[in-house]
């Protein structure tokens, strides 16, 4: 894989920024905003070839002596079931799983803030069950007279209405499960608390993208965009910050937005004039010195606009999404001149289902074909059958091509396959014989035991982390998740496998 960030320049020059913004102007302590993934940033490790997926939580990892996590999650989010969809959990198991993931880092958790909090049943059961685990939680409430009213919202009614959060450490990291969680209210909360204790007291925000320094049209800024167009984010030129510097910065629309407000409140709490003269000013991010490459960082960035797209409109599909985010993720395709086919493995797997098509109409007219580019650049494809869908069927071609195994090889016998379809229909009663990618792999793991060969393409599938790969029919939430665990960036077409609406 071409190379075009350094990371190993990241974690240093932003451990040293962030330091010094705790260090300067007499600081007590540092209330960090912490948008976006601490660990597992797939986006941005596709947009940035080099870009360590876990580097923010290994950046905080090395700060750990001067930093404590408060996490949190706005109430209603709970109560609508919120879904995290790169993982296919709720936002409150979110939380949990980000809790172990912090502590897997030996990062220490100060506590959980349910905000906007309402007394609901299942918000108090989750509080519950959270306390009950021994996580300290907080209940923070809508912030009266936001966002006009600044006097009422600096005062007793306002942030002074919710509980003081005791924290210790110089650095306090506002961690949450997905945006509008409440945690520019948590800090801004917590500096009038402590600005009424005499504590010195600062607020920053750490946002990976947009990338400031870059240009607007960066195509890795406007991939920010597409990974957000259900959000509505829309990336500008702050300017703020060019009247006060005369130096053209890109930030995004919500932030811009709210400036003036939070400028107005943050004077109001420490009652002098804020440090800050443009949102960008506010942040942190240093990525944008450690780009090494800036062609191989277009590249990559454009293509990930494609999968975006493609993203975006299997999820109109669905009617996770809006026609108006799908246009938008189109457009935004459009803009830097790609199509669907730019991206290699879709052309392959609608060509190779066309391909086994025009051989026989009738027998492949329900055919779901796939493609897989691996890092030599081979594409290897696979198709459905009745034994297995075609995300299996392209997982076992890949690996053996691979291993140089022969395609008439087996790898998992096919008694044992046949088997394992007569547990689903018969025993277990399922409506579908058909073995998803999941049973594959682990009937392809038992085989490893008694099959040399079988042994063999199991050591090869950590190799296909970082590939591409594509379906000409919308993937199962169960195949979605292991392409996703296996490091695979699948994408599929807008079409469902059947006309089933349940099994479908």
């Amino acid at each position: 894989m071409q190379i075009g960030f350094d990371s190993q320049k990241y974690l240093e020059e932003q451990k040293s920024y962030i330091l010094e913004r705790i260090n300067s102007h007499q600081c007590d302590r540092l209330y960090l905003e912490f948008g976006g993934k601490l660990v597992n940033d797939k986006h941005a490790a596709r947009v940035l070839p080099g870009f360590d997926q876990d580097a923010k939580i290994k950046l905080l990892a090395s700060m750990k002596e001067h930093a404590e996590i408060i996490i949190c999650i706005y109430a209603g989010d709970i109560l609508t079931n919120k879904t995290r969809q790169d993982y296919g959990i709720t936002y409150d198991l979110e939380v949990m799983r980000l809790i172990d993931t912090f502590r897997r880092y030996e990062l220490e958790i100060n506590s959980v803030v349910v905000t906007r909090y309402e007394d609901q049943a299942p918000v108090n059961q989750f509080i519950q069950k959270l306390e009950r685990r021994g996580i300290r939680t907080y209940k923070h409430s809508s912030t009266k007279g936001y966002p006009t009213d600044v006097d009422i919202i600096v005062s007793d009614e306002g942030y002074g209405a919710n509980p003081y959060i005791e924290v210790t450490k110089p650095l306090v990291v506002v961690n949450a499960p997905g945006p509008n969680s409440g945690k520019m209210a948590t800090c801004l909360s917590q500096l009038y608390h402590e600005n009424k204790r005499g504590i010195n007291s600062r607020y920053a925000k750490f946002e990976t993208f947009p990338i400031w320094n870059l240009p607007l049209k960066h195509p890795v800024n406007i991939a920010y965009e597409a990974a957000t167009v259900d959000l509505k984010d829309v990336n500008m030129i702050d300017n703020y910050h060019f009247d006060a510097y005369g130096q053209m910065a890109v930030n995004y629309n919500r932030d811009l937005e709210t400036f003036p407000v939070l400028k107005r409140i943050m004077e109001k709490i420490t009652g002098t004039e804020c440090e800050y003269k443009s949102p960008t000013d506010m942040g942190v991010n240093r990525v944008g010195f450690c780009i090494t490459d800036d062609e191989i960082c277009r590249d990559a960035a454009c293509k990930e606009i494609i999968r975006r797209y493609l993203l975006a409109a299997v999820d109109f599909k669905r009617g996770l999404i809006d026609e108006d985010a799908c246009k938008r993720a189109k457009l935004l395709m459009d803009e830097v001149g790609m199509t669907t086919d730019c991206r290699k493995v879709v052309k392959a797997a609608n060509d190779y289902a066309a391909y086994k098509r025009s051989l026989d109409e009738k027998k492949y007219q329900n055919l779901v074909a796939m493609a897989i580019e691996l890092k030599s650049g081979q594409i290897v494809t696979g198709r459905s059958s009745r034994r297995m869908v075609a995300g299996a069927a392209l997982i076992l071609n890949a690996i053996k091509s691979l291993c140089g195994i022969p395609d008439e090889v087996d790898l998992i016998s096919p008694d044992v396959l046949e088997t394992l379809q007569k547990l689903k229909t018969d025993i277990l009663h399922k409506e579908k014989s058909t073995l998803n990618l999941e049973e594959i792999l682990s009937a392809l793991s038992i085989s490893a035991s008694i099959n040399p060969m079988a042994k063999l393409a199991v050591t090869k599938l950590p190799c296909l982390s970082g590939c591409q790969a594509h379906c000409t029919a919308i993937l199962s939430d169960s195949d979605t998740q292991i392409f996703h665990d296996l490091g695979i960036d699948a994408s599929c077409e807008p079409e469902f496998s059947s006309n089933n609406l349940y099994l479908g």
